[in-house]
Order: C-alpha cells, then structure tokens, then sequence
C-alpha cells in the first residue's frame, strides 16, 4: 500500500483536530504547523535555515536498555541525518556561503580553541545532544558493561562536538534535560557542570570532555592490532560489538540515504559531495595517526 503524502498526512491531522476540538470546551489548540511551499530552487531552505538558525539542532535518543541495538541505531541515524544536512547546506552554500560559513563557525564555537582535541575531533553539521535513556535500567548492568558503554558514548560525542548524558524517569534527571533542551531552543547558557563517574548518570557539555579523560578502548593491548580498524571510530566500534554484538542489525536498513536517493540527484551537489567524502577518508586517516600518538604518549 502506497505511503501517504505530506499533504494527506496534514488534511487527516487537521479534520482530526477538527473533530475533537468540537467536543472539547473551546480551549485553543497549542501546537501549530507552518508548511513552506514554493517554485523550486526559490529560496525557502534558506528562509528557514536563516529563521530557525538559533533553534536548528538534533537530539538523538538512545535506549541504555538496549545495548546490542545502540550502536546500529546511532550509526544509520546519524549518518543518514548528516548526508541529508550535508547534501542542504552544500545547496545553500551556493547561493548564501555567508549562511553557511555563519552554520559551521557556531559549531565550533562549542569547542575552545586551545582544547588538545580541536584537531582531532569532526563536529556534526549542526548542534547534537545525545540523551540516553532508561538509566533506571542501565545501572544494574555488570561494571564492565556499564564501563564500556559509557566510555563508547563519551568517544563518540566528543569526536562529533556533542552533548552527552543520561537520563530516566527521575524528576532530577529530567530537569537538566529540560535544561538543555530550553538551551538548544532559547540561546540559555549552557550548564558547566559534568559528571563522567561511570556509576552515575552521565552529563557532559560539548567541549567539557577530551580523549585524554576518555581514554583508550576497553580492550586488552595485544587485542587492538587485531580488529584492524582504519580510523579511531572504526575501533571503537569493533571493540564496543565485540560485547555487545548487533541483534537488530537490519532494523534501519530501510532509511534511506537523501544523499544517494536517485529523486533528490543533482550533478552539481552530488559532485561535490563525493568530493568531501574523498576529504573525509583523508581526514580519518590523519586522525588515526594522530590518535596512535595518543596512545604512545599515554
């Protein structure tokens, strides 16, 4: 059966409202849309990327509960969310390289300029919080599984220039997620407190961790030459799945990639992107060296 549009998935949402509205007391409906319709190529991702520039951010939620899900999870989401924004902001880019050049500076504000890692890391396109949940859970898991977990999510936030914590049904902890949240919508300025201590919640703001603090992978030293890995994130992944082996390793398979879907081909874009996937693998393969070094010096 043929997926619904956009605008059969709106009409359906609005007589629904419409229906229930009539049988409540009169009470205003608080959550709006606004849809932007308009000729091709006319300008409105600019619009809303120059609007919603303050507000424009990802927050990815992962299930503690569940680590043999974690990492596929993370890895087909973000890197499906990043070529989408990537493959958007290459087309602004060439109409408004102001816009974009303003999008990337923001980013890396999160990051001091003297932190040891500002070489080392590749901050996500936009700002990124990662919010693990059901901490409840997740305490009662053996130390060694709790220890890798934590020090996998804390690589993998610092290397995208993202927030990390966790959280559960607990007032507390979601009182500083709502903390951040309001921070991502209103400009409130972010908390500076952290807590890295593997036996309670985590809660880091971007820019507040290094690789030094982090450390290694929780692997045995003779163990690490084997897993063969091309870049720092590649290990990290082989030692995190060598514990917690995928269970649900096609359940993402259907997400498609904006950024290879033949609807969205554009020769110019698509060039240029196959351009930074090029830069990319240069990039990983001096950030291996330079994490080797790392290594040695610890």
């Amino acid at each position: 059966m043929p997926s619904e549009t956009l605008w059969e998935i709106a009409k359906a949402e609005v007589e629904k409202r419409g229906i229930n509205g009539s049988e409540g007391d009169g009470a205003e409906i608080a959550e709006k849309f606004v849809f932007f319709i308009g000729s091709k190529n006319g300008g409105k991702t600019t619009i809303i990327l120059r609007c919603l520039d303050r507000t424009f951010s990802l927050v990815l939620v992962l299930d503690l509960s569940k680590p043999n899900d974690l990492w596929p999870t993370m890895e087909n989401l973000l890197q499906a969310t990043k070529s989408h924004v990537d493959k958007v902001i290459m087309k602004l880019g060439k109409t408004n390289a102001k816009a974009v050049s303003e999008m990337r500076q923001k980013i890396w504000n999160n990051m001091p300029k003297d932190h040891p890692d500002h070489e080392l890391i590749d901050p996500f396109p936009v700002p990124l919080v990662i919010i693990g949940s059901k901490y409840d859970v997740f305490q009662d898991f053996e130390s060694e599984k709790r220890k890798v977990i934590c020090k996998t999510l804390r690589f993998v936030a610092h290397y995208y220039g993202a927030s990390l914590m966790f959280t559960s049904k607990s007032e507390a902890l979601l009182l500083k997620i709502r903390g951040v949240i309001n921070q991502l919508a209103f400009g409130i300025d972010k908390s500076k407190s952290i807590c890295v201590d593997q036996n309670k919640p985590l809660f880091i703001t971007a820019g507040l961790d290094s690789f030094g603090q982090i450390g290694s992978p929780p692997v045995p030293e003779n163990d690490i030459g084997k897993l063969h890995a091309h870049s720092p994130m590649e290990l990290w992944k082989k030692v995190y799945e060598k514990l917690f082996p995928p269970k649900s390793i096609n359940t993402l398979k259907d997400i498609k990639d904006p950024a290879r879907d033949p609807q969205y081909a554009e020769n110019e874009v698509d060039e240029m992107r196959i351009q930074k996937d090029l830069e990319l693998e240069q990039y990983k393969r001096s950030s291996s060296k330079s994490w080797k070094q790392i290594e040695l010096d610890s």
